[in-house]
């Protein structure tokens, strides 16, 4: 009898996380838990572009003829498109601006660094493309 309501209990809770969108996920998070994912996810793209940047130096001392191609600096742009220069070390704009952000309805399944890139590049003034990634995103992401 217990396993079966064990089992029962399970099915329901794998239910109910299933309806769970990145909007809930953000709404349970307090302030201090948003500014450390905020601040996570910068630091994550500074240490990839620090590292990927190594990895380019190792290849172009091998080879003098070695030119960095167009798609790395359209990597590094994309990594920066995550994070608003604007904001700067106030990472908690950015954490308010995606509880913005998921109070609208049309935006709750949209993924939180997808969110993240839009509120950044909005934050920075760069509401065109910001607005663009935002339409596909709800097209892509309809809840």
């Amino acid at each position: 009898m217990i396993r079966i309501i064990s089992i029962i209990v399970f099915i329901i809770s794998s239910l109910a996380a299933q309806k769970r969108t990145p909007a809930n996920y953000w709404q349970s998070l307090d302030i201090k838990e948003k500014v450390a994912f905020v601040n996570g996810t910068y630091a994550a793209g500074a240490k990839l572009k620090f590292h990927h940047k190594q990895e380019v130096k190792k290849q172009y001392n091998q080879d003098p003829n070695w030119v960095e191609p167009y798609y790395i600096e359209r990597f590094y742009e994309i990594i920066d498109e995550h994070r608003s220069k604007e904001a700067g070390y106030q990472v908690d704009v950015i954490a308010k601006a995606l509880d913005a952000f998921y109070s609208n309805y049309d935006n709750t399944a949209i993924p939180l660094l997808e969110a993240l890139r839009i509120v950044s590049l909005a934050q920075d003034g760069k509401t065109e493309k910001a607005d663009i990634y935002l339409l596909k995103a709800q097209k892509r992401y309809k809840p």
